[in-house]
């Protein structure tokens, strides 16, 4: 009888570079999942940005248009009339037009028929603030 080879069977030894390998591939994949988080919140705030922009100017416009009106010799209901003012020599206006819920523009101009002077045109806040009380700030000292 012919004599059989035993052949025995060692599975591949998991060494020192299959751990590398699998430790680099979880940190790549973490990585990518922390990109993507980042390029979502950038795209948020990118566009709240545009959103502010876009409201702001659409508020400036309105603005404007006022402007154009008081110009005429019209008198807008949005525009409050503080009389003549002498040192500016022209009447005096103040309007308000909302920019969002949390903003408004304020306009403060002279008008003498063509002739104007813009004396204020400023975006205010108008939501409410918050107070943040008992805030440990540092004293200047190094060490206790």
């Amino acid at each position: 009888m012919t004599e059989r080879k035993r052949e025995v069977f060692f599975p591949p030894a998991v060494g020192g570079i299959s751990l590398l390998v699998a430790f680099a591939v979880l940190c790549l994949t973490v990585f990518a999942l922390l990109s993507l988080t980042t390029v979502q919140a950038d795209v948020r705030l990118a566009d709240a940005a545009a959103q502010a922009v876009e409201d702001y100017y659409a508020a400036d416009c309105a603005a404007q248009e006022i402007l154009a009106r008081l110009r005429n010799g019209e008198t807008p209901v949005e525009a409050e009339s503080h009389g003549y003012d002498s040192w500016h020599r022209g009447m005096r206006y103040t309007y308000t037009v909302p920019i969002s819920d949390t903003q408004e523009l304020d306009v403060e101009v002279i008008v003498d028929g063509e002739e104007y002077e813009i004396l204020r045109w400023q975006a205010q806040y108008t939501g409410e603030w918050e107070t943040v009380e008992g805030l440990d700030l540092w004293d200047g000292t190094l060490f206790e």
